[in-house]
């Protein structure tokens, strides 16, 4: 029997690395901190300690370990919310760019 993930069009990259996430639906821009815990082509998670309303737009920029690669920055949408535990929630956003 397959499972869902074997019907995905994308590979899932799993990662553990820090990202910082700017929402862009607020006035002020707001940075916060993350993990990102995977990636593909048209989605990203990952876990941080406060909850996104789904819809909003964010950026959220991935900084590479080698001075070779450059930062992989991209906005996106929230469409998937998780509470995990207490002060963390799992946020699944649809890739709209990536520069």
């Amino acid at each position: 029997m397959n499972g869902f993930d074997d019907k995905r069009d994308f590979y899932r990259m799993m990662l553990n690395s820090e990202v910082t996430v700017t929402v862009i639906d607020d006035e002020v821009n707001s940075q916060l901190t993350a993990t990102c815990r995977d990636l593909s082509a048209t989605g990203m998670a990952f876990e941080m300690e406060h909850p996104l309303a789904i819809s909003t737009h964010v950026r959220i920029k991935v900084d590479s370990a080698s001075s070779q690669v450059q930062t992989l920055d991209i906005r996106g949408r929230v469409v998937r919310i998780e509470e995990e535990n207490v002060n963390c929630y799992l946020i699944g956003i649809a890739i709209e760019e990536i520069d």
